[in-house]
């Protein structure tokens, strides 16, 4: 009985028709092999070999390309095609692995060139591609080219989704802004965005002019009675800062001013100015 040598094929990721041709090709071979032995007056060259060799590759390279042309292509739109319909249309698990963290992260496909600066997917593939790419109007929430006057977000009343809308920002930008915000005690400035992990130059500049920030409900906190743990969760503070200004409200028993709290150099006077929106002096 013939060994089994389908698992070896398959572990080189032979299709099952290039299985079948090459082991007729490796029986032409043993065949020819064996029949310059048995018959040793005639030559059969291994020159001959070479030469069928290098037509069945040949072959096999052109069968390739046309397998790899005949793949089913239709039309997609990459902000919205899942994981599954990426690998449908060629790419591998792993590119289209890519391409969702892409988005996850924040990334939205404006115009269906920019599929082919996603790291991973070769050029040829990408161009293959980008003639079936459809971006869908609601793939993104806002375009630069709009005339539309679309209202400004307040930083401080939305919610994740609304900040989802915003081009560059995706779910997991959004839930770290409002992570943020939280631990601030709300936005003074739409300037502090630049503050929040992973929000880069070039997202702020496309968002500035659509949010806003209403400073009126800013959660203070009342510097002459906070404990060390409500004060150190604040993003502006370290534990130095804590540690010092609660010696020293101890010694003093109250502070009245941030002036106290510069002139004895416990903060700085930009850290103080920072901070000075978020600090309450009554009891």
């Amino acid at each position: 009985m013939a060994p089994d040598i389908r698992p070896i094929l398959k572990w080189f990721g032979y299709s099952r028709r290039e299985r079948r041709s090459t082991f007729i090709l490796l029986l032409m071979i043993a065949l020819v092999t064996a029949l310059r032995y048995a018959l040793p007056g005639k030559n059969i060259s291994i020159e001959d070999i070479s030469a069928s060799l290098t037509a069945y590759n040949e072959t096999l390279s052109v069968k390739n390309e046309v397998y790899k042309d005949s793949t089913k292509l239709f039309t997609f739109d990459p902000n919205k095609a899942s994981v599954e319909t990426l690998t449908s249309l060629g790419l591998s698990e792993k590119q289209a692995g890519t391409v969702k963290n892409y988005r996850d992260k924040g990334g939205r496909f404006r115009q269906p060139s920019d599929f082919s600066r996603i790291y991973g997917v070769d050029k040829n593939l990408s161009e293959r591609l980008i003639p079936y790419i459809i971006i869908e109007k609601d793939s993104y929430s806002y375009s630069d080219n709009s005339s539309v006057q679309l209202k400004k977000v307040d930083l401080n009343r939305c919610d994740s989704t609304m900040l989802d809308r915003l081009p560059g920002i995706g779910p997991v930008l959004s839930a770290r802004i409002i992570k943020y915000r939280n631990l601030l005690g709300g936005f003074i400035s739409r300037e502090q965005l630049k503050e929040v992990y992973g929000l880069t130059e070039e997202t702020y500049n496309r968002i500035a002019d659509r949010v806003f920030a209403d400073s009126s409900g800013v959660t203070q906190i009342k510097i002459n009675s906070a404990d060390f743990k409500n004060i150190i969760r604040h993003p502006y503070f370290d534990r130095y800062n804590v540690q010092s200004i609660l010696k020293y409200r101890e010694l003093k028993g109250r502070i009245d001013s941030l002036t106290e709290l510069t002139t004895n150099k416990i903060l700085t006077h930009e850290k103080a100015e920072k901070i000075r929106p978020y600090l309450s002096f009554e009891n």
